[in-house]
């Protein structure tokens, strides 16, 4: 039986309260560091859920220096007819739409969805590469990744975000195939899994080593079901497969997602948010571990917005990570906070028109 939290809403995601949230409010750290930030989502919800383009941007222009964002796929938009292998496109369609809203400049500075990461099913098989085009076609120079819905646990108690049969694409046997068609293409593949399948990423990046491989959320320690409480017994486990990862020279890893209801630190339990102070605490284990691992060519800090929105603010989750990289080198501080998300997802090698600016100001 699924956990029981009166705060939880679609997908079993902590909902937003902005009163909440309003409650723990806090100056800027280093305003002018400018940002990429590669991960948030864009959906339409009822009840006051959504998660617009208006919301995202009232977000990045709440102190941060956000100069560009990274849309990623969420199964939003989806076409209502036509070939189902196609009806992902409707999503492409609609994060472009966003893109090109916030390109007119008439919303800020910040360049909203600047990449794209879609969703084609890679277990299609020759169908992979057409589907590909077809997205990139759509987009105009954003479409920048792929990511499969891979996250899954056998417990009942574990959010799963699986379209297909458990386990799901991460051990079906034609997932590499299309992996290394993907490679072909010059695109990388993120990847949300649970701590516990990050064998299987494992196998996937030595088995296709031409591809680029981005692990969401530092590979998802998970903290419910039957892990609840006991997040220091699954450290130690988690820890060596992160490791293990970051020998593989193709493999990158996002730094956040770490407020999410799967990671069982509760924050949106208490009367009032946590503190960037508190959240650097808690978070640092993992954040620290990634970057002495991967260094920080290799690593990005994310916002997973709206998802963690459920426990903190944007201003306040920027200024954690901040707070974690206070004696960074300037050098540091830029591959983590723009470069390796530029770099990764080519945004530096986008159409002059659409080209983001990470010049100083």
């Amino acid at each position: 039986m699924a956990e029981n939290d009166p705060l939880l809403g679609h997908g079993r995601q902590i909902v937003v309260r902005e009163d909440w949230l309003r409650l723990t409010e806090e100056p800027i750290l280093e305003p002018g560091l400018p940002i990429v930030d590669p991960h948030h989502h864009l959906w339409e919800r009822d009840g006051g859920h959504s998660y617009l383009l208006p919301h995202l941007l009232a977000d990045t222009a709440s102190g941060h220096d956000i100069r560009a964002t990274i849309f990623v796929q969420c199964g939003e938009m989806y076409r209502a007819s036509g070939p189902t292998d196609e009806q992902s496109l409707g999503e492409t369609e609609f994060v472009t739409g966003m893109a090109a809203v916030s390109a007119s400049g008439r919303h800020g500075p910040t360049r909203a969805c600047a990449g794209i990461i879609g969703m084609v099913d890679l277990t299609l098989g020759d169908r992979v590469e057409p589907l590909l085009e077809k997205h990139r076609a759509i987009a105009g120079g954003r479409f920048c990744g792929i990511r499969n819905r891979t996250a899954w646990h056998p417990s009942p108690d574990v959010t799963s975000n699986l379209v297909m049969k458990p386990p799901g694409p991460l051990e079906h046997p034609s997932f590499a195939d299309g992996a290394r068609r993907l490679a072909r293409q010059g695109l990388p593949l993120d990847v949300w899994a649970y701590h516990t399948q990050l064998p299987h990423v494992i196998a996937l990046a030595r088995a296709v080593p031409e591809l680029t491989i981005v692990v969401d959320h530092v590979g998802g320690p998970l903290g419910i079901g039957p892990f609840r409480g006991r997040q220091a017994e699954v450290y130690p486990e988690w820890k060596q497969r992160i490791t293990e990862l970051a020998s593989l020279p193709n493999v990158r890893v996002k730094l956040g997602g770490l407020t999410m209801f799967v990671n069982g630190f509760d924050f949106h339990k208490r009367a009032k948010p946590p503190g960037s102070e508190e959240l650097a605490t808690t978070w640092r284990p993992y954040i620290e571990t990634c970057i002495e691992a991967f260094g920080a060519e290799r690593c990005m800090f994310e916002s997973n917005f709206p998802v963690d929105k459920g426990q903190c603010s944007y201003p306040v989750l920027w200024n954690a990570f901040k707070r974690l990289t206070a004696g960074a080198s300037a050098g540091e501080k830029t591959a983590l906070y723009s470069g390796t998300a530029t770099r990764t997802y080519g945004l530096d090698r986008l159409p002059v028109a659409l080209a983001v600016d990470l010049s100083a100001r």
